[in-house]
């Protein structure tokens, strides 16, 4: 239910998503062309950055919350596109925490060619207070749609398969205790414990990365 102050125009959520959809569609392609390049052209290259890639399109009720964390308190389609600029979702599996900057260098090599990007916020190197860690990267993405030429915003989220396991368990618990003041202190505090636990996992693993390359450089050959 929408707050008594909040007013809310007639939206047609599902023309309105439509162009977000196609954002999201198109990116996906594209992203999971690089990649498959990368693993066709693997004796070229190190080893591919991109794990694997995810997209989604926020549900209308998360949108509204978040317009509404926002400021807002007319809901119309101006008013939530100033200030939601992830309806439109892209998320970037790494494997190792150096490919975070591969992949954020290969997107900023698409800016001005079929994207434009807005801003970057690196919550990599500048963990949030929760203890997530993510690279994200907000881009304008033009594109023809059935109604003509349009730009929607997209988030692009970076991140290596661990900080992408805690920030998925941290989601559920937040939606777990939506309605009751938010996370318990001590399961905040051990989110954070945890957060710190697979940060020095991916730095481990990044030690070793030479090695793990080669192992599976070597399994390659023998079933080649």
């Amino acid at each position: 239910m929408l707050d008594k102050e909040t007013r809310e125009e007639a939206i047609n959520w599902d023309i309105f998503l439509l162009p977000y959809k196609q954002a999201v569609g198109e990116m996906m392609v594209k992203l999971n062309a690089l990649a498959d390049g990368f693993h066709h052209f693997s004796e070229s290259f190190e080893t591919s950055p991109i794990e694997s890639v995810e997209g989604r399109v926020k549900a209308v009720p998360d949108i509204i919350d978040k317009a509404k964390r926002k400021g807002v308190t007319e809901l119309t389609v101006e008013n939530i596109v100033k200030v939601v600029e992830d309806i439109a979702g892209i998320r970037i599996i790494c494997r190792f925490v150096d490919d975070i900057k591969r992949v954020v260098n290969l997107i900023r090599e698409r800016d001005g060619l079929d994207i434009e990007i807005t801003r970057e916020t690196d919550y990599v190197k500048n963990m949030k207070p929760s203890g997530y860690r993510s690279y994200h990267i907000i881009i304008k993405y033009p594109m023809i749609t059935a109604l003509g030429k349009k730009s929607v915003l997209c988030e692009i989220q970076i991140r290596t398969l661990a900080m992408n396991f805690w920030a998925v368990t941290e989601h559920s618990l937040r939606y777990k205790y939506k309605n009751q003041n938010g996370i318990p202190t001590d399961v905040q505090m051990r989110l954070i414990r945890s957060a710190e636990a697979a940060f020095r996992l991916d730095n481990e693993i990044s030690e070793i990365r030479d090695d793990i390359l080669e192992a599976e450089r070597q399994i390659k050959l023998n079933y080649s």
